[in-house]
């Protein structure tokens, strides 16, 4: 790993024993270990959120039609009242918050998420 070898390996064992001594080595050697663990833990955790972000970001987007091409729209436009004439659709139809992608609403004051339209 760090271009070591059993005979330096050794030597710095046996020097971390003197100067620490037999007593508290197995103390610094649980230490580190936990230490170990929870770098590896948190590289783990990094690795993984990083992954999700990136898949999420290789998502596709859901295509998003113009409100005039709106198969929503199209409905309305085609729908007939009772009395057979045509449902008024107003142009500046605008796309409904939290519907979907080509969920249309027309403005009026019934539309909650125009409230500016109700005067």
């Amino acid at each position: 790993m760090f271009g070591l070898g059993v005979p330096e390996l050794i030597f710095i064992l046996v020097l971390a024993l003197l100067i620490f001594g037999p007593k508290r080595l197995p103390e610094i050697g649980r230490t580190l270990g936990r230490g170990m663990s929870e770098f590896r833990k948190a590289s783990n955790d990094l690795k993984r959120t990083l992954n999700v972000e990136l898949a999420l970001d290789e998502q596709p987007a859901p295509p998003v039609l113009p409100y005039r091409q709106s198969p929503q729209l199209d409905a309305l436009r085609a729908a007939r009242l009772p009395g057979g004439a045509p449902v008024p659709v107003a142009e500046d139809a605008v796309e409904a918050p939290g519907a979907g992608a080509d969920a249309v609403a027309a403005p009026g004051p019934q539309d909650p998420a125009r409230p500016e339209a109700i005067s």
